[in-house]
């Protein structure tokens, strides 16, 4: 609960910044006449309208779970990061209209030095509040925010193209380079506006993070202990800012219920050291079986039936396996897609 605060905290800043900055950015606009800074100025009506959406989102996944919800609210920041990135989409291709408008009837620039210098301003605050938003979004992971992060980070990416074309013009008073660079410009806010789009829809179907799996299946074999004789069944689904982490750990079968739950904690716990506290784990324990003996390290096993052959090292496509590991066995038995 105190990660969704600290999240909407943050994304109350960053719909300030946005709307401080879309003043500066129409001013400047108003000021020159310049398409270009017009592409940087429709960018950040966007930052203002993604960001009260991204904030009330933001106030939903922080409210606790319920009858209802009883996974809790954090779905709501990918609907979210789904509305920016299809705004994004559209304003990248109003700005491909507004280019061709201009191509045809070019208006007469002036004062590009007062355009200039407020555009510049307004994107180095925008490269600050994105660097924060990121940091602090991948810290709680929380997509909202760090899609609110990315878009200003886009923002300002931008930002430096359009001065760069606006100096060139400025010093070669070819103003045609004007609606070329804000051409140029709206095809990268369209494949911004596509992948934040792509992640969030990944969030809603439950899509796997492989890069988070591959990570949490790394950090698992090198902290193994001997009695986690096998892993499989790992599911992980994210909710906001909330890891729900589902898995089966195969353990010596004469363990007691209570030994059998030390070995589940301790799980539990590698997997929050490395990931964080904002987290469920619903870890299931199956006792071991006569061919679990050839790749079990347990060395003072008491009962052990057949000798030790081969370890098994965890990968992700054994980890995600609905089976128990054993020799010539161990594959993925979930279908692949194409």
């Amino acid at each position: 609960m105190r990660e969704q605060k600290e999240n909407y905290k943050v994304q109350r800043w960053v719909v300030l910044v946005a709307v401080v900055l879309f003043g500066i950015k129409i001013t400047a606009y108003y000021l020159t006449n310049s398409v270009s800074i017009l592409t940087d100025a429709l960018e950040s009506t966007v930052n203002v309208v993604s960001g009260f959406i991204g904030l009330y989102s933001l106030y939903v996944a922080a409210k606790p779970r319920d009858m209802d919800h009883p996974y809790g609210h954090g779905k709501a920041e990918f609907v979210s990061a789904a509305v920016e990135g299809t705004l994004i989409l559209f304003a990248g291709l109003f700005i491909i209209y507004e280019c061709i408008i201009y191509f045809i009837n070019p208006p007469a620039l002036k004062k590009l030095d007062w355009g200039v210098a407020l555009v510049a301003v307004a994107g180095l605050v925008n490269f600050i509040m994105g660097s924060i938003a990121i940091r602090k979004g991948k810290k709680n992971n929380s997509l909202a925010l760090i899609a609110s992060g990315r878009h200003l980070h886009t923002d300002t990416y931008s930002t430096i193209g359009i001065l760069i074309g606006i100096l060139l013009i400025w010093i070669t008073g070819w103003q045609l380079l004007d609606t070329l660079v804000a051409l140029l410009f709206s095809v990268f806010i369209l494949y911004t506006g596509y992948k934040i789009l792509r992640e969030s829809l990944a969030g809603i179907m439950d899509e796997a993070d492989k890069a988070l799996l591959v990570k949490m299946v790394t950090h698992l074999n090198q902290q193994r202990k001997q009695n986690w004789v096998d892993l499989h069944n790992l599911r992980v689904i994210k909710y906001g800012s909330i890891l729900h982490v589902d898995c089966h750990l195969t353990v010596p079968w004469y363990l007691n219920v209570h030994e059998a739950h030390v070995e589940v904690d301790a799980l539990s716990e590698q997997i929050r050291l490395e990931f964080g506290s904002s987290m469920e784990l619903f870890v299931h324990s199956d006792g071991c079986l006569d061919f679990s003996c050839a790749i079990c390290t347990k060395t003072d096993c008491p009962v052990r039936k057949h000798a030790f052959e081969q370890k098994v090292e965890w990968t992700l496509e054994n980890i995600i396996s609905n089976k128990k590991h054993q020799l010539g066995t161990v594959t993925d038995t979930l279908p692949k897609t194409a």
